[in-house]
């Protein structure tokens, strides 16, 4: 009698250093085994991400992150089928700093490279497993607002590698509006997580701000940031402390806002493709302004919502690692040679 052949365990490291974020996470067959991320505390003093910091830090922090996350998972880097990265888009000096440790680092174990798009693992985040009996993944087909500092987005998720894209920012990202408009008031960066605490002692009705008229599923937050920027300018005219006395209403009336233009074309992407199955992704899905929007949404138009942890919303390396593990069960992998790319792309 032939002896059965036992199945082989599959380990993915997943790097991910597309902005100040260095992190590195060990996937076994779908189920996170660690992730760990070294953040950037240095941009703040410069109210944003100073591109060639961010690329001197993962530099430094690199090697110790990948250290850390083979050695939580309790394994050796023998151990690993695949190494998956995030190839972009992203800041340019960031990518190439994860980019190059992975090539170098799968070539010196001689296994495989994956190549894994930032945007497609923020969906993908959805999928990572925390035990063998995790299955709080979205039923496919599923649509994803994708919203982040960089990337707002509305996407249709047929697959892990069938991402249509109904909708997305022509100018600027949401995440982006609301950081901008928090350092006008001089509030500090990262603004997001400054106007969340802020909208919550607030009136979201206190002051009203231009919301754009775009067609279709697409979205434009320049021309609220242009709004609040001149309402801004001159009520400061009338009152130089006017921040200070209102900031509460200030950050809950843009936070509204925001939310509003927001769900608005979710809504829209849920009526026209009748998918009721509706995901949240990115780091401004961390939001509460914008959860308890989503889950008012849900019981008013009986939609099925997936909301992600919050430590799976920002950059984190667990995202590119189940995207990989997905890509390497197909044999998806990529040459040497793959070059890091900038430009927001779905690919």
């Amino acid at each position: 009698m032939e002896k059965k052949m036992e199945k082989k365990d599959v380990y993915i490291l997943g790097i991910e250093s597309s902005c100040d974020d260095t992190s590195a996470a060990v996937i076994r067959n779908g189920v996170l085994l660690s992730n760990v991320t070294a953040s950037q505390d240095v941009h703040r003093d410069y109210g944003g991400v100073v591109p060639e910091l961010a690329s001197r830090a993962h530099q430094q922090n690199v090697v110790p992150v990948v250290d850390q996350a083979i050695a939580r998972a309790g394994i050796t880097k023998d151990m690993l089928s695949a190494v998956a990265f995030t190839r972009g888009p992203g800041l340019m000096g960031s990518l190439l700093v994860g980019v190059s440790f992975a090539k170098g680092f799968a070539r010196s174990l001689g296994i495989p490279l994956i190549d894994v798009n930032h945007l497609q693992g923020h969906v993908m985040a959805h999928f990572i497993k925390e035990d063998d009996d995790d299955q709080s993944a979205p039923p496919l087909p599923f649509l994803c607002l994708l919203v982040s500092g960089g990337n707002s987005q509305i996407v249709l998720v047929k697959a892990y590698n069938d991402m249509e894209v109904l909708g997305q920012t022509i100018d600027d990202a949401a995440g982006e509006a609301i950081d901008k408009c928090s350092k006008v008031m001089g509030l500090g960066y990262p603004g997001g997580p400054i106007i969340d605490r802020l909208a919550r002692q607030g009136n979201p009705h206190a002051y009203r701000f231009s919301e754009p008229h775009i067609p279709g599923l697409d979205y434009s937050f320049s021309g609220l940031k242009t709004s609040f920027l001149y309402q801004l300018r001159d009520w400061v005219k009338e009152d130089p402390d006017f921040v200070e006395h209102h900031k509460e209403d200030l950050a809950a009336s843009l936070e509204y806002t925001v939310v509003d233009i927001l769900m608005r074309k979710l809504y829209l992407a849920v009526k026209q493709t009748r998918v009721r199955q509706v995901a949240l992704a990115g780091g401004v899905s961390a939001n509460n302004g914008l959860r308890n929007a989503f889950r008012e949404y849900a019981e008013k138009y009986k939609w099925t919502i997936y909301i992600p942890k919050f430590s799976y919303t920002t950059d984190n390396a667990a995202m590119i690692a189940v995207t990989g593990y997905y890509k390497y069960l197909d044999g998806v992998f990529c040459s040497i040679d793959a070059p890091a790319f900038s430009k927001v792309t779905f690919k």
